[in-house]
C-alpha cells in the first residue's frame, strides 16, 4: 500500500510502518511472527489481531497515567496514531528475577544494567520493588542492556526526561499488574517505548502484550516456587521452546525447521489462548483483506485530520 501524503515506509519483523504527512503512523500489525530475533518463514493466522487488540484495550485503560499515540483503530489488526520522536531506548521493567535478569543472575553476576540484584534469590522470586533495565533500540540484530547512568551521561536523554520515564514505566507497570491480577495472571516482566510530540511524552508502540511481556499464572504460583516447579506462563516463549526441540535457536548456520498447519494451528490457538485469558474478552476472529482495507484507512486518516484541525 502506499498512502497519500506518505513520507516513510519501515517494514519490521511484525508490523509494517507508514508515516502519513510526518503527523500520524499508520501501524498494521501482521500475522508474521519472529523468535531470536528471525522472521519465521511461516504466518500465524489472528496474531495480528490479537496484539493489536491488546494493545488497544491496554494504551486505553492506561491513558490516565500518560498519554499515548493512539487515536484509532479502524481495523482489528491496524492503529492510527500520532507519529511520535522515540527515544532511543526501551524501558524493561521487570518484577521478578526471570529471563534474562535470571540468566545474569545465575552466571554469577550481582548488577544488571547498573541495578544491583540481591543475593540470595532463586530464578522467578519477586524482587522487593520492581527494577527497570533499560536496552538500546537495535534496528538490527539484538538490542543491548545498558544503565541510567550510561543513557543521562552520553546525553541519550536528558536526566529530567528520563527520571520521566522512569516515573511513567513503573506507574504502567504497577498499572498492568492490577489488571494482570484480575485476570488470575502475574505480569512479570515487559517493556514500554516512548516519543515526544509537541515537547510532551507519548507512549507508543505496542503495551503488555504476549509479544512484548511475560505473564505467570498467579494460581499455583507460591507452591511452585516453594518446590523449585517451573511457573506456568503466558507468552510467547512456547514458540521459542518448540524452535529449540527442533534443534535451533537462532544461531549462524542453523535452519529454521518447517511448521507444518498442525503446529501453525496449535500456534495460533495458543495465541487466542492468550488474548482471552489477558483481556477477559472473547476472541472474535476477523479475516483481513488487505486489497480493501486503504480506502477505509485513508478516510479514517482524513476524518481525524479533520477532527484535530476543528479542535485548534
Amino acid at each position: 500500500m502506499i498512502f497519500p501524503n506518505q513520507t516513510q515506509f519501515y517494514k519490521g519483523k511484525v508490523r509494517d510502518v507508514y508515516t502519513i504527512a510526518d503527523k500520524y503512523v499508520v501501524m498494521i500489525v501482521s500475522d508474521r511472527i519472529s523468535a531470536f530475533d528471525v522472521v519465521l518463514p511461516a504466518t500465524i493466522p489472528y496474531k495480528g489481531q490479537v496484539l493489536n487488540e491488546i494493545s488497544a484495550q491496554f494504551l486505553a485503560s492506561t491513558a490516565d497515567i500518560v498519554p499515548n499515540w493512539m487515536l484509532s483503530t479502524p481495523f482489528p489488526n491496524t492503529m492510527i496514531g500520532y507519529n511520535c520522536v522515540p527515544y532511543p531506548v526501551e524501558m524493561v521493567v521487570r518484577g521478578n528475577l526471570s529471563g534474562h535478569a535470571w540468566r545474569t543472575y545465575k552466571s554469577g553476576k550481582r548488577t544488571l544494567c547498573g541495578v544491583p540484584l540481591p543475593e540470595g534469590m532463586k530464578e522467578n522470586d519477586f524482587f522487593d520493588q520492581p527494577i527497570i533495565t533499560p536496552t538500546t533500540k537495535a534496528k538490527v540484530g539484538h538490542d543491548e542492556d545498558i544503565s541510567r547512568e550510561q543513557i543521562i551521561t552520553s546525553g541519550l536523554i536528558s536526566e529530567e526526561e528520563y527520571i520521566a520515564l522512569e516515573q511513567y514505566a513503573y506507574s504502567l507497570f504497577d498499572r498492568g499488574r492490577e489488571i494482570a491480577k484480575t485476570r488470575g495472571l502475574i505480569l512479570v516482566d515487559t517493556k514500554y517505548e516512548f516519543g515526544k510530540r509537541n515537547g510532551i511524552i507519548h507512549l507508543i508502540d505496542e503495551i503488555h502484550t504476549p509479544d512484548s511481556s511475560r505473564y505467570f499464572y498467579l494460581d499455583g504460583f507460591e507452591e511452585r516456587q516453594a518446590t523449585g516447579q517451573p511457573q506456568r506462563q503466558l507468552s510467547k516463549e512456547f514458540v521459542r521452546e518448540w524452535l529449540m526441540q527442533q534443534g535451533y535457536t537462532g544461531k549462524d548456520g542453523e535452519t529454521i525447521p518447517e511448521m507444518s498447519e498442525n503446529v501453525i494451528a496449535s500456534i495460533s490457538e495458543r495465541y487466542i489462548e492468550l488474548y482471552e485469558v489477558v483481556t477477559g474478552k472473547f476472541f472474535s476472529k476477523k479475516d483481513m483483506n488487505y486489497a480493501s482495507m486503504q480506502p477505509s484507512i485513508e478516510a479514517d486518516l482524513e476524518r481525524i485530520e479533520a477532527e484535530l484541525a476543528a479542535a485548534g
